[in-house]
């Protein structure tokens, strides 16, 4: 499944909701089934900083492409980087980088989160981005 098919499923998933009690619910639950980051990978230097909550992200590079695990010590958190891990996991680093997370949007997440949740989110984008990048400058060299 491409990138563009993975914002689709999510988009067609929280259309099944009809208030954000209920999508929140779904995050939720999506935090609780996200993959945890190794414990020993629960490092200073792979804090996302900007987020309100803690939040741990990891990637390796294996056969071209990235694969992200994370944890956060907020369950909502922690589903919100699921999905996110959802969209970008199992991609090439140059995919990453170019990509429009338009799901984000198309969802009404980042208009439905405090402000400082809404800068966390921006923050694990951001991460993930530039994970990708950094991948993407080391094979050049």
């Amino acid at each position: 499944m491409n990138i563009e098919a993975k914002q689709q499923e999510i988009i067609d998933e929280f259309a099944i909701y009809d208030d954000w009690m209920e999508k929140y619910e779904y995050i939720i639950d999506l935090g609780k089934e996200t993959p945890s980051i190794d414990p020993l990978k629960k490092t200073n230097d792979r804090l996302i900083e900007g987020c309100q909550s803690r939040v741990w992200l990891d990637a390796a590079f294996e056969g071209g492409k990235l694969h992200f695990t994370a944890d956060s010590d907020a369950i909502i958190t922690k589903g919100i980087i699921g999905l996110l891990i959802r969209v970008m996991n199992n991609e090439a680093p140059e995919t990453i980088v170019q990509t429009d997370l338009h799901f984000i949007k198309d969802i009404g997440l980042q208009e439905h989160l405090s402000p400082t949740r809404a800068n966390g989110l921006a923050s694990m984008v951001k991460k993930m981005k530039v994970l990708a990048l950094q991948y993407l400058q080391s094979a050049k060299n």
